[in-house]
């Protein structure tokens, strides 16, 4: 479908919740409701000289503005295409002496944008950025004082020769924000690389185990169907992971987005039991499990310290310690044993041990399986490192199948031309080959590999990082 057709979809007043989007039509898993291209959109800060500012892919060599030396673009097309958007950001930047936060700047391209057409609807909006949510009146203390400096900011680097904005309306901006910015993730869909507005995606309302999912695919979003949607039912996606208990991400979406939670899942607890599972025989006492929980969550913060220092051999030491003492107490659902299991077996990858990282890895996958929705792109993308982990491992049979499992979840949740879907179709074919090979000659089979590896050098898995996987929503942290 083309990009800004809205037929699909109808604003209505959701119960409870404001505004919401319905679907107009029946919906099956996989297919695309819409896809809108961000209104305004900027590259974090970090990573301003590696990622294009246009359509933000990241590359190895980019082009920079000549003038305000600041913006990187793909190519002469990227840069072109840039220009409307950049033009004003360009001088603003030459005249203020410096290049303001990722904030300000995306605070500035949405005022222009304002300036040149006006605050009324655009083509294929349903709202306009004047009616998007703010919820600057629900702001803390330290949002507060944060607010100011922004705006502060944001009048020194405003230019005194474009349309000047009421203090109320550059808080306005700056609330939309906090609260409706989506991040934007790299062509492979692996690390987070910058924040942009998207008024129509802004209406979409949250559910824990929603119905749609959002991908960002080649310079836009599209929002995805997981399942079958009824003609007239409300359209939800998730803006938090969905692995937590109930109260726990109850009190996250009150802090971030400023509503409570009343989806099914929260209402009744579902799969609290699960996330919070013990062992049946013997079944632990409720002080064992309190001091476990505990355990698991001091070893958490220690992990998080060494691998901040890239100590990564103390990670898997941490990791390993803490799992045996988890063993004889939590279940295989249980969210601190799973975040264990997550932990030792991307760190084990990187560092090549690949068979006890497999092991993990299995395990892991098995709890995962059990608790997301079976068309989650976050479960979709840990079967997928899971096989590649054993495929490394040479468990050929458990990869190939792992890697087909995840390839089935990705053609819903990024559809068959996202890059990610691409590499791992590719990975699929190689997979089955190996694995017809391995049925017809097991000891062949590992020759042929083991000459493979020996005159290839490995593919290294990328350095773990402290970053979790992108979220849906960008917070200003």
């Amino acid at each position: 479908m083309t990009i800004g057709r809205m037929e699909n979809v109808e604003v209505f007043t959701a119960e409870g919740k404001g505004r919401g989007l319905k679907a107009t039509k029946e919906f099956w898993a996989a297919d695309i409701i819409f896809a809108e291209r961000a209104y305004s959109a900027v590259v974090f800060d970090s990573l301003v000289n590696f990622v294009c500012h246009t359509c933000f892919k990241r590359q190895e060599k980019l082009h920079r503005c000549g003038q305000c030396k600041f913006a990187h673009y793909c190519d002469r097309t990227c840069q072109k295409d840039a220009w409307l958007n950049h033009k004003n950001e360009c001088s603003a930047i030459k005249r203020y002496g410096k290049v303001p936060n990722e904030n300000i700047r995306l605070a500035a391209r949405i005022m222009w944008r304002v300036e040149r057409e006006g605050t009324g609807l655009t083509e294929g909006c349903l709202v306009s950025v004047d009616d998007l949510q703010n919820h600057v009146e629900h702001f803390g203390e330290e949002e507060q004082k944060d607010l100011r400096v922004d705006v502060d900011t944001f009048l020194q680097y405003w230019p005194p020769q474009s349309q000047q904005f009421s203090m109320q309306y550059i808080s306005h901006i700056f609330g939309v924000i906090n609260c409706n910015g989506f991040t934007l993730s790299d062509q492979r869909g692996l690390q987070a690389v910058g924040v942009g507005i998207f008024p129509n995606l802004g209406l979409v309302n949250h559910d824990c185990w929603p119905n749609c999912t959002v991908i960002f695919n080649n310079g836009k979003i599209e929002l995805r169907a997981l399942g079958k949607i009824s003609e007239g039912e409300e359209l939800t996606v998730s803006y938090i992971d969905f692995l937590n208990v109930s109260e726990e991400r109850k009190r996250q979406l009150k802090k971030q987005y400023y509503f409570d939670c009343t989806c099914e899942h929260c209402q009744k607890k579902l799969k609290d039991d699960l996330f919070l599972g013990v062992k049946d025989n013997p079944k632990p006492s409720q002080e064992v499990v309190k001091e476990m929980i505990q355990f698991s969550k001091d070893t958490l913060e220690k992990i998080d310290k060494a691998r901040s220092e890239g100590l990564y051999h103390e990670v898997v030491k941490l990791c390993r310690e803490c799992l045996e003492k988890q063993e004889p107490v939590f279940a295989d659902t249980n969210i601190y044993m799973l975040r264990m299991l997550s932990i030792v077996s991307e760190v084990l990858s990187y560092l090549q041990a690949f068979e006890e990282a497999s092991f993990y890895a299995r395990r892991m996958v098995d709890g995962y399986m059990k608790l997301y929705h079976p068309n989650n792109a976050q479960l979709g993308m840990a079967v997928m490192r899971a096989g590649l982990t054993n495929w490394h491992a040479g468990n050929i049979e458990v990869g190939h199948g792992m890697i087909c499992k995840a390839y089935a979840i990705l053609l819903v949740t990024h559809g068959p031309s996202h890059p990610i879907t691409k590499d791992l179709e590719a990975m699929r074919v190689q997979t089955e080959m190996e694995l017809r090979m391995f049925r017809q000659n097991e000891f062949m089979y590992y020759k042929m590999r083991e000459a493979a590896l020996n005159n290839q050098p490995m593919q290294v898995m990328a350095e773990p990082s402290n970053e979790p996987s992108p979220a849906l929503f960008h917070k200003k942290q």
